[in-house]
């Protein structure tokens, strides 16, 4: 069946996507169009194309132990000069993005694999392009905030292309990490589709794994 690239993410929803998405296009990063805005869980991994529905059926069980979420970004940061990536931090929400990422790669897992560099939740704005327009984006996004609920976590695959394609959602059950009281959850997050969010940037029109 051969092999199949995947990974596993956190979606940014409208119109945080869209608007950041086009920002990261401007700075003039070549793999923008490509890549849905998103926090990762599992950077891109290549796995037998077989192990899907053990993959899917593992995801499925961390979801379940999950619970929604807040999650805030707040400002700019940047990898450099380890890793040329220019950032929106995640100011809120970030320990529950390390607990549900250290369960989806857990050793007795379908997907187990080490990381090259420690996990740091985060949204990425430009990548591997010149330094100007690096420095552009870390200071054009630094007063830069958005604030939504997250109800779950998203399997993607990259095709032939090059393009991250949704493959399958995975909301979260009620035994998980809790970060925001019952209270405060609001229902469907979209995938970049329609406005469950607050904060919203004045333009309504996808970032990518560490380290790309």
């Amino acid at each position: 069946m051969g092999t199949v690239t995947l990974g596993v993410s956190i979606a940014v929803p409208e119109p945080y996507g869209s608007f950041l998405q086009k920002r990261r296009e401007g700075f003039g990063d070549p793999h923008a169009h490509g890549i849905p805005t998103h926090v990762t869980l599992l950077p891109p991994t290549e796995v037998d194309a077989s192990s899907l529905p053990a993959i899917e059926r593992h995801l499925a069980e961390v979801a379940a132990a999950g619970r929604p979420f807040r999650m805030r970004l707040s400002g700019t940061g940047t990898f450099r000069p380890l890793s040329p990536v220019v950032f929106v931090n995640v100011v809120e929400g970030s320990a529950a993005c390390s607990w549900l990422q250290k369960r989806v790669r857990d050793a007795s897992g379908p997907v187990a694999r080490e990381l090259q560099f420690p996990y740091h939740p985060h949204v990425t704005i430009a990548h591997g392009i010149a330094e100007e327009a690096m420095d552009r984006a870390f200071a054009e996004l630094a007063d830069y905030e958005a604030a939504w609920t997250i109800e779950g976590f998203a399997l993607y695959e990259q095709g032939e292309d090059g393009i991250w394609r949704l493959e399958r959602d995975f909301p979260f059950g009620s035994d998980g990490p809790d970060e925001v009281a019952e209270a405060d959850v609001t229902p469907g997050v979209p995938h970049q589709t329609g406005v469950s969010a607050e904060g919203a940037p004045g333009v309504s029109p996808l970032a990518h794994p560490f380290p790309q």
